[in-house]
């Protein structure tokens, strides 16, 4: 099998981090005596496996994995764990898996903050992508760089097999599954929560008990809520949010300061842009994941970047979750901004019409699929002037767009002025572009009457 070549606007991303991950649905099945609990598969219908790639936080989840796929299947297992900027140390993760047998040799754990902004993270963003009105894809955009990397990791390794942690009601297991499928076919994946009855923290605890796994997560201290974070947001899911009536508790936000409790003075910053991405602030040059990092943080200091939204899984099913993306809603609101003054009019209604089915396809798993790429190229061509600064102002929640210019501007004051415009625009002429604008409703009326236009006749009614 050949490694899978880096493309350009490709993602990653992993199971959700120990602490800040391990979604899974909650039941009060009685757990099994069985170590390998009932599965659902039957060792007969289980594939020969000789060595599998796990994505691995060392959390509790992916800690039990790990022992499962040993156990279960009888396999070696080769651990990635991911840095997408999540904030955690990810050194207890090593540990860890040096603890339940994993050799040094086959453990990976790889900083790919810059390769998920730079090749995910902004490629997004030129698009102005949003899911469903809000959402700024923050996991989902993770997603393909993970699945990516799990596959070169299986190709170095010599493995036959990769999994990962997600749980069968969510998207993540077609985002990963996806991927991974599209970079090598014939790779074969292996989805725990899919087979194992393992469905309740419990449950998890008592077999990590049992296994001798080392974990630090005891019964009862947990945080209510499944949480997943890298470098564009932090999302929020289960617990009270599980009711959408409920307002998230203001305990449960961790990066953001509310809107209440911000400065009284707002914040300015400077973005400047070269073809569409953000390559310094206030002057000073910075790589991707540090424009990233620094608007997380002045963001986060001022209250923005909050949302609570209920949206569609790609599974059926509705879902309600919080996000923070303080960095990623600044950038959007900037991004669209210098597009104002440097895109053509039909280019940036065009571009506007088709991020909907851009954004759908990557919530949905697709990223690595050829209506991605092509789209992509369309957007990316479209970004070659988008260049130039825009003056951002960050007040108690809100972004407000306090100045933008470039020097491959098409707005012309000549042309636009409410003053004496020294013949630049003939305001005459709007009367020849109106009636020939109007010659098909004029038409439409006069043959079929008010009507036919939603409009009323003489008598102030519709018309038959």
């Amino acid at each position: 099998m050949k490694p899978p070549a880096r493309a350009d606007g490709s993602a990653i991303a992993g199971c959700r981090p120990g602490t800040v991950g391990d979604s899974r649905p909650h039941t009060d099945e009685k757990r099994s005596t069985n170590p390998t609990m009932n599965t659902g598969k039957s060792a007969v219908d289980r594939p020969s496996v000789k060595k599998v790639v796990l994505a691995y936080s060392g959390g509790l989840d992916t800690s039990v994995i790990l022992r499962w796929l040993q156990e279960t299947y009888g396999c070696e297992v080769v651990t990635f764990t991911a840095d997408l900027g999540q904030g955690e140390e990810l050194e207890p993760a090593r540990q860890k898996a040096l603890a339940m047998g994993v050799p040094e040799s086959s453990i990976y754990i790889d900083d790919l903050r810059e390769e998920f902004v730079q090749d995910f993270v902004f490629p997004m963003f030129r698009a102005n992508t949003i899911y469903e009105g809000e959402y700024l894809l923050g996991t989902s955009i993770a997603r393909p760089l993970i699945a990516k990397r799990l596959v070169e990791i299986a190709h170095e390794a010599d493995a036959d097999a990769v999994s990962h942690g997600a749980t069968g009601k969510g998207n993540d297991q077609v985002r990963f599954e996806l991927g991974a499928y599209a970079l090598d076919p014939g790779i074969r994946i292996i989805a725990p929560w899919r087979e194992w009855d393992l469905m309740s923290r419990e449950r998890l605890l008592d077999y990590a008990a049992e296994h001798d796994i080392p974990i630090e997560m005891s019964r009862g201290s947990k945080s209510p809520f499944s949480m997943d974070a890298n470098l564009l947001h932090i999302s929020y899911e289960g617990g009270p949010l599980e009711d959408p009536w409920t307002e998230p508790p203001a305990e449960m936000w961790r990066w953001s300061v509310s809107p209440e409790q911000a400065p009284n003075d707002p914040t300015y910053l400077e973005l400047e842009y070269r073809a569409g991405d953000i390559v310094a602030i206030d002057g000073q040059a910075m790589t991707p994941a540090q424009v990233l990092s620094h608007l997380n943080r002045v963001g986060s200091a001022n209250g923005v970047g909050r949302l609570d939204i209920a949206e569609n899984r790609y599974v059926g099913m509705k879902s309600r979750g919080a996000y923070e993306t303080p960095g990623g809603s600044i950038m959007l609101k900037a991004h669209r901004a210098i597009e104002s003054i440097t895109l053509d009019r039909e280019v940036a209604h065009l571009k506007d019409e088709l991020m909907p089915r851009y954004a759908s396809i990557i919530y949905n798993g697709y990223w690595w699929s050829p209506e991605r790429r092509m789209l992509q190229t369309a957007i990316d061509w479209s970004q070659q002037a988008v260049n130039g600064t825009v003056r951002i102002k960050l007040y108690k929640g809100n972004i407000e767009i306090a100045g933008r210019r470039s020097d491959d501007s098409l707005f012309d004051a000549n042309i636009a002025t409410f003053e004496d415009d020294a013949g630049a625009y003939n305001q005459a002429d709007a009367e020849g572009f109106i009636r020939l604008n109007a010659l098909r409703l004029r038409t439409l009326t006069t043959k079929r009457g008010p009507a036919a236009v939603g409009g009323t006749g003489p008598s102030g009614s519709a018309d038959a």
